[in-house]
């Protein structure tokens, strides 16, 4: 699922190089921390939210497939 976010937000911004995703494992699931450039940050997010639920959508179907929960957040 890192990858997977990682691909995507890439794609998404100006200054991929600056694209960094961690992994923080829980009891029941795993939270993935996105990190952008701060010029990027509205790209990633949208307008009103909507990328960036998209993108929480994307990745919490593709772990519908690994049987696990993934908390996506973006952090600055």
């Amino acid at each position: 699922m890192k990858e997977l976010l990682e691909i995507i937000a890439k794609n998404l911004v100006d200054y991929p190089d600056k694209v960094t995703v961690s992994e923080i494992q829980g009891d029941r699931s795993v939270v993935l921390e996105l990190k952008v450039a701060p010029e990027d940050m509205g790209k990633v997010i949208g307008k009103q939210g909507r990328i960036a639920k998209a993108i929480r959508t994307v990745v919490k179907a593709a772990a519908i497939h690994e049987d696990t929960r993934i908390v996506v957040e973006i952090v600055q």
